[in-house]
């Protein structure tokens, strides 16, 4: 039952309600691939296969007496962010040792209440802080698409590699998912899955290990545009326990992936022009600019005139949002801790121990950039530069219902590439980082290939409250660009 792995969301839920095959079957087929393919792949820092055969028949229970919910049976994993009650949570950092918590997230406790099945904790970079999985403390996870005639192991993208690589190599349904700055939908560009990141608000963070409290926001990977628009119908909901989350209804969105976009304005920011881009990105966006044209859209190129500023403007919030939040890792109430003689050396003993080098080198920027004599400097100035870009956005969307931009500069990169130079990896974030900082959803799907048989996702960019329009735009590329290669089996 090896192909059970293979469905889509979508798929095997409709094969559950045909009884085609029992939540427990399907189960057991994703526990057996996990088995088989995780030393490989290192997507899963935590399995819960009895947890999830447990959940499978509780599921199989419900659903014959009628009263399955939307999520009934379904396999997916959780990336390691989310806290998951008995079960350990570690945000892929040393310094949470093997923390369990004793209370469940929100968006994880939402998709329970609907029958949904875990399968187990995904792999991250460390706090979500990167763009390529190579900080974590498990290692990173193994991209499973490789360039054509190269053995090189090529990264899932970053924070939210582990999610990506499960998907793409069948190792769950789908996953959840969290972004700061791209970290679901450069790793869904980079293993050709879909990602969407809602509104800011959308979903809550109750239960999420925080980064930048201001930037995070849950979302699924998924293997289509209607299980993204499912799972993001679930996730979602407004929660009393977190005073960032929007008091409004979540729409069913799964009804909107199929309304086309006859009649629709797209935008195609100049400023996504980059220098050096590769050809391939370059004719993707173009070809993905005839498709919407070919099925009755306008388009029309807008500028976004601060987009340049924003990737300066994110590494100095994220840090100093960063340096706040965990600022509470200190070896003292939970975690791992490091004696020191004294208290301070506690403190720094656990912290140099505990966090690795790139969130210490964030945390650093963070403190620096809010410290005495340099808030006004660079905090300030890089939150007034936050409300420019938003006000771009604004402007822009008065004129159109969406933007169509790359989701990435490049496609999967090999490990080791780009590691030793952090300015480098910093500007993977060029296209997603907008998005965040200025609150509104935002999706990547896969289009195409590169020269080298490596997937590449276009990003559609809605208005705040518009995830309806992102789903319509995404159900319309996907059908034109008809994306069903998927990675040659190596591992």
């Amino acid at each position: 039952m090896s192909d059970l792995t293979s469905l889509t969301l979508t798929d095997a839920l409709e094969g559950l309600e045909n009884k085609t095959f029992s939540a427990r079957e399907l189960t057991q087929a994703f526990v057996d691939v996990i088995e088989a393919s995780n030393d490989t792949l290192n997507a899963y820092v935590v399995k819960t296969p009895e947890k999830a055969l447990d959940m499978a028949d509780v599921s199989d229970a419900r659903r014959a007496k009628g009263e399955a919910g939307l999520l009934d049976g379904a396999p997916i994993g959780v990336k390691d962010l989310y806290c998951t009650k008995g079960v350990r949570t570690t945000a892929c950092s040393e310094i949470l040792g093997e923390f369990t918590p004793t209370y469940e997230s929100t968006v994880t406790q939402n998709l329970w209440d609907q029958g949904a099945v875990m399968l187990g904790k995904l792999n991250m970079d460390e706090f979500a802080m990167g763009s390529s999985n190579e900080t974590s403390r498990f290692g990173p996870p193994a991209n499973p698409w490789r360039r054509e005639g190269s053995n090189a192991t090529l990264t899932s993208g970053g924070s939210s590699g582990g999610s990506a690589t499960a998907v793409a190599a069948d190792l769950c349904l789908a996953a959840t998912a969290s972004d700061t700055g791209g970290s679901i939908r450069q790793p869904a560009s980079f293993t050709g899955t879909v990602g969407i990141k809602p509104t800011y608000g959308r979903a809550s963070r109750y239960g999420m290990v925080a980064f930048a409290s201001s930037l995070d926001q849950a979302g699924p990977i998924a293997k289509t545009v209607a299980d993204a628009a499912l799972l993001t119908e679930v996730m979602c909901s407004h929660d009393a326990k977190d005073s960032t989350s929007l008091p409004v209804e979540t729409p069913q969105w799964r009804h909107d992936v199929s309304k086309g976009v006859k009649g629709m304005k797209i935008g195609i920011p100049k400023e996504y022009r980059v220098d050096g881009m590769p050809q391939a990105i370059e004719d993707l966006w173009q070809q993905g600019i005839d498709w919407l044209k070919a099925q009755g859209a306008e388009i029309v190129e807008v500028s976004l005139p601060h987009t340049k500023y924003a990737l300066p403007a994110y590494y100095i919030v994220a840090p100093a949002e960063a340096s706040s939040n965990l600022a509470r890792y200190d070896g003292m109430r939970y975690g791992a801790r490091v004696q020191g003689d004294n208290l301070t050396g506690t403190y720094e003993g656990t912290r140099a121990d505990g966090f690795g080098a790139e969130v210490q080198r964030r945390l650093m920027i963070g403190t620096y950039v809010l410290s005495s004599g340099y808030y006004d400097a660079y905090y300030l100035r890089a939150q007034k530069v936050r409300t420019r870009i938003l006000q771009d956005f604004e402007t822009v969307f008065t004129e159109v219902d969406a933007l169509l931009t790359p989701t990435c500069p490049s496609a999967a990169f090999a490990y080791g590439e780009k590691s030793d130079d952090p300015v480098e990896m910093y500007l993977n974030d060029i296209f997603t980082v907008t998005a965040n900082l200025a609150g509104l959803p935002g999706i990547s799907v896969p289009a195409g290939v590169d020269g080298q048989g490596l997937p590449l996702g276009l990003q559609i960019v809605g208005k705040a409250l518009d995830e309806a329009t992102c789903f319509r735009v995404a159900g319309a590329i996907e059908e034109a660009a008809g994306f069903v290669a998927k990675p040659e089996r190596w591992w």
